[in-house]
């Protein structure tokens, strides 16, 4: 879930509002209400949509997991058989792409991890957002109830009455806030001393790199050896 639909269900739920929109006496109150019970109906329809592309990733994540694991096994039994036949080469290639699907799976990992736990943040939220419809809806019809009863009786009611309305208002308006959003971004260009050094750097990676692979194949050679 985006930080601005955590934002915004945060708002709604907890009720708190940093800008006014309307002063009450500016407003009809059971106008506004209405318009923020809408805006938590909208609310809980975003985060149930991004709960379906939440269900997709996680998807995807997974099944990609699952193939790499797969195509590791495949090549530790195409290692073997490339060192059997004296093919070197062909087994330095498959330690080489091993090295690499090993790099994935954590990252994999860490996906669908995260994936749940924001699946169940999104549940909670749903929850949560459903709750506070369900305490709007019943401060509106007590206000719409009260202000039947005031125009059946002729009287306006009393101001005790009139502050607890307007505090259910104030709750209410938190529906219309919109965060704020603002990016910053620098660019530069490298000088030519930087991309010399990260020319230098990337060669010292790639010796590392192959370092690794003939320590492993070595390794592999080793326990062959041993098993026949």
């Amino acid at each position: 879930m985006s930080e601005s639909l955590l934002s915004r269900v945060g708002r709604l739920v907890s009720g708190t509002a940093n800008t006014i929109v309307d002063a009450v006496e500016n407003a009809a109150p059971d106008l506004v209400m209405k318009q923020a019970i809408r805006e938590l109906d909208n609310a809980v329809s975003d985060v149930r949509d991004a709960l379906g592309k939440l269900a997709v990733k996680k998807h995807l994540a997974s099944q990609r997991l699952a193939e790499t694991n797969k195509a590791h096994e495949e090549l530790s039994a195409k290692i073997a058989i490339a060192l059997r036949a004296g093919e070197k080469d062909l087994a330095r290639t498959a330690v080489a792409r091993q090295m690499d699907l090993e790099a994935q799976v954590p990252v994999l990992e860490k996906t669908i991890a995260d994936a749940g736990d924001e699946e169940q943040e999104l549940n909670n939220s749903i929850l949560a957002l459903q709750g506070r419809k369900r305490e709007m809806s019943e401060q509106l019809d007590a206000y719409i109830e009260q202000k039947n009863s005031a125009k059946l009786q002729g009287v306006i009611p009393e101001s005790g009455t009139d502050q607890k309305l307007n505090v259910a208002v104030d709750n209410a308006k938190s529906a219309f806030e919109r965060a704020m959003k603002s990016a910053t971004g620098i660019s530069g260009t490298a000088s030519a001393g930087s991309m010399a050094e990260d020319s230098k750097l990337a060669k010292l990676d790639q010796m590392a790199r192959d370092h690794r692979i003939e320590e492993r194949l070595a390794a592999l050679e080793t326990e062959l050896e041993k098993s026949e």
